[in-house]
């Protein structure tokens, strides 16, 4: 009995520093983003024990809120993600609950090739996606930013498996009362998913606020840039060091810090009600 409470105490020993060394993995270029960002132009950022070293300095952050469209970017990264967010949560949940809950012919398949469109990598999906904004001449607007992020089948998948979970005999009983399938899904079925919503809207939400690659292709005027298009440029236009880019990221994360700060209880209540699926 000793011996085996002893392996088991060694073995969360052992688990307990591989999570530490896991946590420190993720947290090395962190705070070095955040030290670089306070360290005097003209310092050394390569050197570990320099970069905890005074002076440090607010100038970097100075620098680029006053010599660069820092605001007008942030604007575009809130406005696109807080949209896409929005418009994901809404329409995957309407989705999901028409798969999960409703009877129509053809329904499986419809479910299987949207579930199909997470096989497909976003790359191989950018040149078809390009001409469509083209013809549609949305090429340097919002709606090219946020459209093509709509479609989120993860998002259906999620969903859709916990409306499986809430019993059929739950709706039969709201409709013999008369409530409409709008009502059911207003009033009964979008309370119970609140915590799976609140999850999948973190989450689009970051995936939105970090995205890069369409952003990249679907924007060329500098006004229209997303904070994660815009950054690069600070190392060619304003400086070749890297204080003033490692500056512009620690104010650029800063929002999606927030927004998970806020939420992250709603995050693991939604990743333990959908894992138990």
């Amino acid at each position: 009995m000793k011996n085996k409470k002893k392996k088991s105490s060694f073995g969360r020993k052992l688990l307990y520093i591989f999570a530490f060394f896991c946590v420190m993995l993720w947290l090395t270029p962190v705070l070095w983003m955040f030290l670089t960002s306070f360290t005097p132009r003209g310092g050394a950022v390569t050197v570990l024990s320099e970069l905890f070293s005074p002076p440090f300095s607010l100038k970097n952050f100075e620098y680029v809120l006053t010599n660069s469209l820092i605001w007008r970017w942030t604007f575009n990264s809130f406005l696109v993600a807080t949209i896409t967010t929005i418009l994901t949560v809404i329409l995957t949940s309407l989705a999901a609950f028409a798969l999960s809950k409703l009877k129509f012919k053809g329904r499986n398949v419809v479910f299987w090739v949207i579930i199909a469109g997470l096989m497909v990598p976003v790359e191989a999906m950018i040149i078809p996606l390009f001409q469509v904004m083209i013809d549609l001449n949305l090429l340097n607007t919002y709606g090219a930013l946020i459209l093509p992020n709509l479609a989120l089948p993860l998002g259906v998948f999620i969903l859709k498996q916990f409306y499986d979970g809430v019993p059929n005999e739950l709706m039969e009983a709201a409709r013999i009362d008369g409530a409409s399938l709008l009502r059911i899904y207003w009033n009964i079925f979008l309370p119970l998913s609140k915590s799976s919503m609140a999850a999948l809207g973190i989450f689009t939400f970051i995936l939105s606020w970090n995205d890069f690659l369409w952003p990249f292709l679907a924007v060329n005027n500098e006004s229209m840039f997303t904070l994660p298009v815009a950054i690069p440029t600070f190392q060619s236009a304003y400086s070749s060091e890297l204080m003033i880019p490692m500056a512009a990221n620690v104010l650029a994360s800063v929002p999606a810090l927030i927004v998970f700060v806020l939420f992250q209880r709603h995050i693991i209540q939604g990743v333990a009600m959908t894992g138990i699926k």
